[in-house]
């Protein structure tokens, strides 16, 4: 199966989504699966991963009921809170819900330090107890705070959001590459390939600026530690679906046929257990 490992559905809210500011008007609108269905078909995608936006258990249940109306959304990672005294029932209820695959908490807009919290640690470690993955989003200069994180987590399921966002707008590489690197040396960690375009120049970019990146990755985590992520709709703040999901492609035609299909699916598929 070709799987978009990475995507969002929302019902904009200018309170709930104050994150999308004025200059990102194109994602004050809605995006539910009836707009992503003919994309998912046109670019010959068997199914997508759902990944929360809002921190709420609401919005955990609300991708969880688009899951059980739309098959072609493969599976969800939603969000609770890793800090709460009663997690683990909060889990144990979460535990009916075979399409729940994992967790994710927005730390890049969180303070120094949250990510190694004790507190939030051994909730994350508790995920693992049922069975749950945990997506990590970071920007790159949470990275070496990160890797203290991962240490903590030996046998955790783990995978990067947005390759930890590098600043390729600024050419930044070298000291994300070193990072990304000492992350590799723990095989628990995988990486989406995704996000590319919102970390660059919006209106300007070319393909060949995001190859060094991703080629870091398949050096240091190998193909079978990457997936493909499409991020839409954010996505659209600089391109369109085809064109994003292009990116990835066009870099995986050139790969070998086993990490070709790594790539654009089977390592989603083992890391999300999807079915």
């Amino acid at each position: 199966m070709k799987i978009d490992a990475h995507q969002h559905f929302w019902q904009f809210d200018p309170v709930r989504d104050s994150w999308i500011d004025d200059s990102m008007k194109i994602l004050q609108n809605d995006f539910m699966p009836d707009d992503l269905k003919p994309l998912l078909e046109q670019t010959g995608f068997d199914g997508c991963v759902a990944v929360q936006a809002d921190q709420s258990e609401n919005e955990t249940r609300f991708l969880l009921n688009l899951a059980g109306e739309f098959e072609f959304i493969k599976g969800v990672v939603g969000w609770v809170d890793l800090k709460a005294s009663n997690l683990e029932q909060r889990l144990e209820n979460f535990s009916q819900f075979s399409k729940l695959k994992g967790f994710r908490h927005i730390i890049q807009a969180e303070p120094d330090g949250f990510m190694v919290n004790p507190q939030f640690v051994e909730g994350v470690k508790k995920l693992h107890e049922f069975q749950f993955t945990y997506d990590i989003l970071i920007f790159e200069h949470q990275l070496e705070e990160c890797i203290n994180f991962v240490k903590s987590l030996p046998e955790m399921p783990l995978v990067i959001d947005h390759l930890a966002k590098p600043d390729i707008k600024n050419r930044s590489f070298d000291e994300w590459a070193e990072q990304m690197k000492k992350l590799a040396e723990f095989p628990n960690v995988h990486v989406k390939l995704s996000g590319l375009v919102t970390e660059t120049d919006w209106g300007n970019w070319t393909r060949k600026e995001f190859t060094p990146y991703m080629e870091t990755c398949l050096d240091y985590f190998g193909a079978e530690r990457l997936m493909i992520g499409s991020d839409w709709p954010v996505c659209l703040l600089g391109g369109s679906f085809d064109e994003v999901t292009g990116i990835v492609e066009e870099f995986a035609r050139g790969l070998s046929q086993a990490e070709h299909d790594a790539i654009m699916g089977q390592t989603a598929i083992n890391f999300y257990n999807l079915k």
